[in-house]
């Protein structure tokens, strides 16, 4: 269900559209507190599915540690209109390296 439906109990239509000729609706507070319920349940419904991908993600994230003489490649994000590394978009490198780990610096 879309969320103008759920909210408004109708399709989205445009404004001219909204009224039949002659008739004006009135707008009372059974309706605002409809509304508003509506609005609440869908917030509700979001954050529920927000926090089960947030569960997912944090279970299968890991903290990299690496060693003294470790190879590790660098992540790049070349950035629009500037020719980084020899090639520009799609074929442009997501990785450079191997390089090796020299030291380590404690945060």
């Amino acid at each position: 269900m879309a969320p103008y439906k759920a909210l408004y109990g109708r399709k989205c239509r445009s404004p001219i559209g909204w009224f039949d000729v002659g008739a004006v609706g009135f707008v009372g507070p059974d309706l605002v507190h409809q509304a508003t319920e509506k609005v609440k349940i869908i917030q509700d419904r979001f954050k529920i599915a927000q926090s089960h991908q947030k569960s997912y993600t944090d279970v299968r994230r890991r903290d990299l540690e690496f060693e003294l003489d470790d190879w590790v490649y660098l992540k790049v994000s070349p950035m629009m209109g500037v020719m980084r590394f020899g090639k520009n978009y799609k074929l442009s490198p997501r990785y450079i390296g191997p390089y090796r780990i020299s030291k380590k610096i404690a945060m």
